[in-house]
């Protein structure tokens, strides 16, 4: 069983998801025992169910939750707060948590209520409760072998849809979508058993470019497509066929791209139809901004290609403004090895370029990269680089970047986050491998009680950064280890490299010799057999070869630096990193947020897997706040911005509680609320800490006070 239930006291239990390295605690108004129960009790998939005997069930957190009847569509919701009875019955409960899926199914008279902090669930009198969960972890059914041949690539690629667990607009939702089946180079094409393609009457129709079979990779699996060559670029429906070049209008990847954000979105504003009835902000957008009087409800129950041509019949210029930013671009050198990495972009739902496009890669050259890292924050004489010898100048500053073929430069992005595939170190992206990504497929079930962080603080002079071990664990729902290691020996240091911990926080000095300890340097690269650090952040000069040299080695993911960086720059850059992955940020999205906030430019890039993030947010989705303006008349406007996570990716929608709101937003969407009271402000604040832009700065909202607000 993925999930195991654990009783922790006379009245409650908890839920254990180690393999997440999340749980979830429930409680009960009066003294429990757990039985077993069997997951079939549920509507929807479970990983494992208890059972247990109770008049109320109480969640540690303010969430909202779906009644459904024995048919599965939705009786009732609850959401913000809202109070919620409902006479006896036989209901599924689907609550709204962050760490898993949870349900509850009970046949009697059921009550929704809340109290300051926590959701409860009633039920008049003591009640067989039973209580399931499916974890958020995913296995790939198999894999597909390809030759590097671009038609049978296009046969492979066609699979990847064999993996959605619905065909219905709920495929939108991250978890009904599965991961597609691996895909991997070999002699001649074959399809393991359980790796079925779906037949939904969609074909693409591509030509024979691995340029454009790459692209189409997302698209296919999210519409379970067949590839097929030809001359025109087209998706095919029953009797319908939609150009993706418009007439030669824009490349095919541009066309690939629109049609995925295109059909995504309208499928997250059909479902509202289906199983899911909320109000969501997306569908009053959509419906006050085209003139087309779209039947949601008739749309719902058409066949899927009905649905996409229903779709794909708006002009894209037409919805171009009111489609959420997308997650992630992902940049990919088309060559035949690189195939194994396209069940993961289709998993991400990426949009992918070819990185060897004329126009998208520039060789930046050694002298123009240094002088553009510094041109904004010149190391001064009152500061000092991390690197081995203290240095005051940029022109001192230049044997970092490596040589000067290694660093790429490329397009910039409309998406939240931008990752890379192919030789080089991209500036502004992340650098993403296969490898890397296969890890998290292959992480073994550890029975965890905490997350383990490791600081290493290797030079006195950088002790002022080492109070991020202050920042990490400031979170009431998880348990934090952690260690903090000064001016350690090469063989102490190696130690801590191969004892499992979760995030090594590394502040010192990095040269071509290695990580600089107190009795010389400890080369990574030199290093024999694995390491257990998961992930890391070398916060050194140039330490990018040795953050590498970990990825070989084991990890999974990492921040490191590109060229030389200024000391007072590394400390404030460690310590806001530390404090977004502390609140689900990813290691993309935290490096992103910083960069916009720290003059730091292009130093620092995630490598490894950058998808990948140390906890989850409490609220389930990272959250970003901007306040517009200083308050007027007490009241304030206030934009949410949902970040994607591994089990929130795009399509996952949540409620911003506690300022006047009462209707959901997609993941990645912007949504402006105005006329917020100060007060609602800061209970929504007090929920959850999370970081708030505000008059150009980065701040906390547990440190920032409505005085601040009203004083700036």
């Amino acid at each position: 069983m993925t999930l195991r239930f654990e009783q922790t006291g006379e009245r409650t239990f908890r839920i254990v998801d180690d393999i997440e390295h999340t749980h979830f605690d429930v409680a009960a108004s009066s003294p429990i025992s757990l039985r077993d129960a069997s997951p079939s009790r549920f509507l929807f998939p479970v990983d494992g169910a208890v059972a247990i005997d109770v008049d109320e069930v109480r969640l540690p957190t303010l969430t909202g939750a779906v009644i459904r009847g024995p048919d599965g569509r939705s009786i009732a919701q609850s959401s913000n707060r809202e109070n919620l009875s409902l006479p006896r019955g036989k209901y599924d409960v689907e609550v709204m948590i962050a760490s898993m899926k949870l349900y509850l199914a009970v046949d009697a008279p059921l009550t929704v209520s809340y109290s300051a902090t926590e959701t409860h669930l009633s039920f008049e009198s003591s009640t067989d409760v039973t209580v399931g969960a499916r974890s958020f972890h995913e296995q790939p059914a198999g894999t597909v072998t390809t030759t590097p041949d671009a038609e049978t690539m296009m046969r492979a690629v066609g699979t990847l849809g064999s993996s959605l667990q619905a065909h219905s607009p709920e495929r939108s939702f991250p978890t009904l979508r599965g991961h597609p089946p691996l895909l991997e180079l070999g002699e001649e094409f074959s399809v393991p058993s359980g790796v079925d393609t779906p037949e939904t009457g969609l074909t693409l129709v591509l030509p024979r470019e691995h340029r454009a079979v790459f692209a189409a990779a997302p698209l296919a699996f999210y519409l379970g497509a067949d590839v097929v060559p030809g001359k025109t670029a087209r998706l095919d429906g029953d009797g319908w066929s939609h150009s993706l070049t418009g007439g030669g209008a824009v490349d095919i990847e541009t066309g690939l791209a629109r049609t995925l954000r295109q059909v995504f979105f309208f499928d997250c504003v059909t479902r509202t139809e289906g199983y899911y009835p909320v109000d969501l902000h997306e569908r009053r957008t959509v419906e006050s901004t085209l003139d087309t009087d779209f039947d949601f409800a008739a749309l719902y129950d058409r066949s899927l290609s009905e649905q996409v041509r229903t779709y794909l019949d708006v002009p894209f210029d037409d919805i171009a403004s009111i489609l959420p930013q997308w997650a992630l671009t992902t940049d990919i050198d088309p060559t035949p090895a690189n195939v194994e990495m396209l069940p993961f972009v289709a998993s991400d739902l990426a949009v992918v370029r070819s990185s060897t496009q004329p126009d998208c890669e520039t060789v930046v050259s050694e002298q123009e990269a240094v002088t553009d890292f510094f041109r904004n924050t010149p190391v001064s004489d009152q500061d000092f680089a991390r690197g081995s010898v203290a240095t005051d100048t940029p022109s001192e500053l230049r044997r970092g970047v490596g040589s000067a073929a290694n660093v790429v430069e490329p397009d910039a992005v409309e998406t939240i986050e931008h990752a890379w595939v192919g030789d080089g170190y991209p500036l502004g992206a992340s650098k993403e491998t296969p490898l890397a990504y296969r890890r998290r497929l292959e992480r073994d079930a550890v029975e965890r009680t905490s997350i383990d962080i490791t600081v290493v603080c290797n030079d006195e002079k950088m002790r002022e950064e080492d109070v991020v071990a202050d920042l990490y664990g400031f979170r009431d729902r998880l348990q934090f280890d952690i260690d903090v290691h000064y001016d350690l020996t090469k063989d102490r240091l190696e130690r801590v490299l191969r004892s499992p911990t979760n995030f090594l926080h590394y502040i010192g000095h990095v040269d071509e010799r290695g990580l600089q300890c107190a009795d010389g340097f400890l080369d990574v690269t030199s290093l024999d057999g694995d390491v257990a650090v998961e992930s890391f952040l070398l916060n050194a000069c140039s330490s990018y070869e040795q953050g590498e040299a970990l990825i070989d080695r084991g990890s999974y993911g990492g921040v490191v630096t590109l060229t030389d960086v200024g000391n007072r720059t590394a400390t404030e850059f460690g310590r806001t990193l530390a404090r977004l992955l502390n609140r689900g940020f990813t290691l993309r999205s935290s490096l992103s947020i910083a960069q916009h906030h720290l003059v730091v430019g292009y130093r620092y890039i995630a490598m490894g897997d950058g998808g990948m993030s140390l906890c989850q947010a409490e609220s389930g989705a990272p959250t970003l706040v901007e306040l517009e303006s200083k308050p007027t008349d007490g009241r304030v406007t206030v934009t949410v911005q949902y970040f994607a996570a591994p089990h929130f990716g795009v399509g996952s929608m949540f409620i911003p509680y506690a300022i006047g709101n009462e209707r959901y937003q997609l993941v990645t969407s912007k949504r402006t609320i105005r006329d917020v009271s100060l007060r609602a402000l800061e209970e929504f604040f007090s929920l959850e800490v999370v970081p708030v832009r505000f008059d150009g700065d980065l701040y906390w909202s547990d440190t920032l006070s409505v005085d601040q607000l009203t004083d700036r």
